[in-house]
């Protein structure tokens, strides 16, 4: 097999987190046209996410955000974004890097793309974990086709919090297929 020296891989996902970025951007400059409206699930042990100690201790590996109705004070940055929340009516504050997102959804216009969480290859012990160039997927990236208006990753208790939150612990559901980009690669 055929060693991927250019890392495409790499360079497809930085590519869709600018997009990412820049849809955040607009959104913290101009609020969110129409009816799109935003999932963002990202890991929460990866670098740089801050979160406040009852938010880590209530989702301690995954967390998934909506950006829709109840949100204030978005700040993007180029290498992370951070956005007031409220959680069963306790305001918070969360910080977010780009590389720490999982998946981003905008159920409105049916988008969605997943990240590979990747490690670099910084020959470390926790590189040697990552499978070899050649045995990786050509991208790192799978597109998320989702439906019009997916349900929430977890359905709202029988008294919601104030704010849109879930824990990502489950994927909307709704008929959506996840597409493998290495199907459409010439072999």
């Amino acid at each position: 097999m055929t060693i991927d020296h250019i890392r495409y891989d790499i360079l497809t996902q930085d590519a869709l987190r600018g997009v990412v970025r820049t849809v955040l951007e607009d959104a913290a400059r101009n609020g969110l046209p129409g009816e799109h409206h935003f999932y963002v699930a990202f890991d929460t042990r990866a670098d740089g996410v801050k979160l406040s100690q009852r938010m880590r201790a209530q989702y301690p590996e995954e967390m998934t955000v909506v950006l829709q109705h109840q949100f204030w004070d978005l700040v993007v940055t180029e290498d992370h974004f951070e956005v007031g929340l409220s959680f069963g009516g306790v305001p918070e504050r969360v910080l977010v890097p780009f590389a720490a997102i999982k998946s981003f959804v905008d159920p409105s216009v049916q988008f969605g793309v997943q990240f590979e969480l990747l490690v670099a290859d910084d020959g470390s012990e926790n590189a040697s974990a990552r499978p070899p160039a050649e045995h990786r997927p050509a991208s790192g990236v799978t597109p998320v086709p989702t439906p019009a208006n997916p349900p929430p990753a977890n359905p709202p208790a029988a008294n919601p919090p104030a704010a849109e939150q879930t824990d990502g612990s489950e994927t909307p559901s709704g008929g959506g297929q996840v597409v493998n980009l290495d199907r459409f690669r010439k072999k």
